[in-house]
């Protein structure tokens, strides 16, 4: 048998613990070392990973000589480079959540130190990789549905979802982390490409944020929520949320493990009147958008609008695709197809039922962390369903979408690469 795989992980939050955890299941690889600077996280990723030597900062591993297959960054997204362009040069593989970076040189500084070390770079753009996604991409490119001439796509980030992550959390503020379209919707615009199949020429966005602003709070409402006379009527209630996860293992590993590792209502309510998950949504110090469009125009006339909205329910992304021969609807779980010629409409059901379907958004996150292993394993870099210049298009259009929100413009995308200039192989249609 052969050895399993030798895993580093930088940055211990959820994300990283979710990849690295689903990989030491497998059998196919041993995390070796874990950074992380808080003291909760690392004990457990100690807990989770016993023999795994445990750092507080990345930076003394990048002085050694390498001792493992690959590493895992998942840290917040402004302090991916460092680590990926240190780790590339000493000739680890890397697996890198979304976005990339939050600059565009930024991008180019890993897309550079992943070609000159001849490294492979896995991007976690995980929607590719959900057996929803790949039987979709089938019919599409199959020609059932003729040539796709538009799209319409939703991503409902779900009321309390928005309160969490991009009110109260981490990704609240455009300078601590990224604007929206990077921070959560990179997913849907690389998604978008990759069903389409042709490169996005041209872009117009508009949005804002609307609702979690200090002119919507309610009279009578405090700054947290624990003591709050109006909790028990708002929508956004944090107690209601928190307090609600108990009792259900998947709520509590996500979202009340950001939160706290109290497991009782006592222990939930305590950290709410100290933490920043316990403030009222209209009185934090947010900016990114609650709600936004975005419009696309791809190589060869198609074309697709995507709306991102806090203001749903927490559930699977839809989608409508409209082509020349056929229309299909799906929901992440099933699709309806209308053939033109016949009439007839057949419903299959290609994905996980739930939001995450009991397991990383559909089964994203583990069959990405399956297709990375394979590349390790094999030293085929088409197993990775994006390569990184792939993975730089959907930043580009996010950036470009930010330019045109703010300035009332329709913006361009360009090329960031000489005509010419070699790239790493294209990844075949799963």
């Amino acid at each position: 048998m052969t050895p399993p795989l030798r895993l580093l992980l930088v940055g211990a939050g959820n994300r990283g613990s979710t990849y690295t955890g689903y990989a030491a299941r497998t059998g196919r690889a041993v995390v070796a070392a874990v950074c992380e600077p808080d003291p909760e996280r690392a004990a457990r990723a100690r807990a989770a990973h016993p023999d795994a030597e445990i750092l507080t900062d990345w930076r003394p591993l990048a002085q050694r000589r390498k001792f493992a297959d690959a590493v895992v960054i998942t840290t917040q997204d402004a302090d991916h480079v460092d680590p990926a362009v240190a780790f590339a040069g000493l000739g680890y593989h890397i697996l890198l959540e979304k976005p990339m970076a939050t600059t565009e040189d930024d991008v180019l500084r890993i897309i550079d130190a992943v070609e000159r070390a001849g490294v492979m770079l896995a991007v976690c753009h995980v929607l590719r990789y959900t057996p929803y996604t790949r039987a979709l991409k089938r019919i599409v490119d199959s020609g059932r549905l003729g040539e796709v001439v538009s799209v319409e796509h939703l991503e409902p980030v779900g009321w309390w979802h928005q309160a969490h992550s991009y009110v109260r959390g981490n990704w609240r503020r455009e300078a601590d982390a990224t604007p929206m379209l990077l921070a959560k919707s990179s997913h849907d615009l690389d998604w978008l490409s990759h069903i389409v199949g042709r490169p996005v020429l041209r872009v117009s966005s508009f949005g804002g944020l609307k609702h979690f602003r200090a002119e919507q709070r309610p009279e009578g409402a405090t700054d947290r929520c624990p003591d709050c006379p109006i909790e028990a009527s708002c929508p956004y209630s944090a107690k209601r949320l928190y307090v609600g996860c108990l009792g259900d293992p998947d709520r509590e590993r996500w979202p009340l493990s950001v939160v706290t590792p109290a497991r009782t209502e006592d222990g939930v309510i305590e950290a709410l009147r100290t933490s920043p998950y316990g403030r009222c949504v209209y009185a934090c110090d947010n900016d990114v958008v609650d709600h936004q469009v975005v419009n696309l125009e791809y190589e060869g006339g198609a074309t697709a609008s995507f709306t991102m909205t806090a203001f749903t329910e927490y559930a699977q992304r839809k989608t409508r695709i409209f082509g020349t021969h056929g229309q299909l609807e799906g929901d992440g779980v099933q699709v309806t197809l209308t053939d033109f010629r016949t009439g007839a409409k057949e419903l299959l059901t290609l994905g996980l039922e739930g939001a995450d379907a009991g397991t990383g958004h559909g089964g994203g996150d583990e069959r990405l962390v399956d297709a990375f292993l394979d590349a390790l394993a094999t030293g085929d870099p088409h197993r990775i369903l994006s390569d990184p210049r792939t993975s730089l298009e959907s930043h580009l259009v996010a950036w470009a979408a930010e330019r045109a929100r703010h300035g009332h413009t329709v913006e361009p995308i360009r090329s960031r690469f000489p005509v010419g200039a070699p790239a790493a192989p294209a990844a075949p249609t799963p």
